[in-house]
């Protein structure tokens, strides 16, 4: 059977299961109140404004300082002990060492370049990675649907990415976005550097159509490399968010979670294993191949 037919018929009978639940159960009519959005809205916890810009701290700068304090100390704790039999733990930091040295780092710049600028390939994939791994963790920060404990309101606890939020992506690449120019333009110079981006072979005619593409694709990359962050992230934490209950509350339809929540489940156990990893990957891989490429001799 195709792929495409086992996704079809995995929907027809979903969307079946719904309407069973919903003949056998009724419904309690859609809930106008709860929205999934809110989910993702940034209260101001500390309320703090420095010349004018408002600087407050919110679960995404809270989410941000962890997983800047996860990426040091974890780093610093495991630099100090350090033993010639190593034991798990240093084991996988080691093998996790070299893939950021040798798959991530030099594989994209020479040797000089690598060692250069691994300290920041490095320490970006795991910030990204950190930042990724804690969004599945629920922490008690949901300050929207409180829980009364003895007659004090406590926040809830709820899942939340702050590489979810656009503009910590955003903040990310423009970093490296800058770098990579910075780098080229002191390596060969603004015009050099300009030049490198055009084909080797390209004149003529075909410069008039080739050099305004390449101008647009240095921007886009902007685009393609917080955004490619940002949705994942985003989508994976709004599909656990409905199958783990948000669907049936919809709804109205509490019975649908016993077909939702094990997908949800699947969802979960899937971002964790896959794709945190692997967009932390990817983001210090393509930082890698842009600084690598800023400098290199041949676009």
């Amino acid at each position: 059977m195709k792929k495409s037919v086992k996704i079809l018929l995995f929907a027809a009978i979903f969307f079946a299961l719904i309407g069973l639940f919903y003949a056998l159960f009724g419904s309690e009519g859609k809930n106008e109140e709860f929205k999934p959005v809110d989910e993702f809205r940034l209260e101001p916890w500390i309320k703090l404004t420095i010349l004018g810009i408002d600087m407050s701290i919110t679960k995404a700068v809270a989410y941000l300082f962890a997983a800047a304090a996860l990426t040091t100390g974890t780093m610093v704790y495991v630099a100090k002990r350090m033993a010639d039999r190593p034991n798990k733990v240093q084991t996988a930091v080691e093998s996790l060492y070299q893939v950021m040295r040798r798959d991530i780092t030099e594989t994209n710049m020479d040797a000089a370049m690598s060692k250069k600028w691994f300290p920041f390939i490095g320490t970006m994939f795991l910030f990204i990675w950190f930042s990724n791994m804690i969004g599945y963790i629920p922490l008690p920060h949901n300050t929207l649907h409180p829980v009364n404990v003895f007659g004090l309101e406590i926040p809830s606890f709820a899942l939340y990415a702050a590489t979810a939020n656009i503009s910590v992506p955003l903040a990310l690449t423009l970093v490296v976005w800058i770098s990579y120019h910075v780098v080229g333009i002191k390596a060969k110079g603004p015009v050099g550097y300009v030049k490198g981006w055009i084909p080797a072979g390209s004149s003529g005619p075909l410069l008039l159509l080739i050099v305004p593409v390449e101008i647009i694709s240095q921007f886009v990359r902007v685009v393609s490399l917080s955004v490619r962050l940002f949705a994942n992230i985003l989508a994976g934490h709004l599909l656990i968010l409905f199958m783990g209950g948000g669907l049936a509350v919809i709804l109205g339809l509490a019975a649908l979670n016993i077909i939702t929540v094990p997908i949800a489940i699947v969802f979960f156990l899937f971002e964790i294993g896959l794709v945190a990893t692997l967009q932390a990957f990817i983001f210090a891989t393509l930082a890698s191949i842009y600084l690598g490429e800023a400098v290199s001799d041949h676009h």
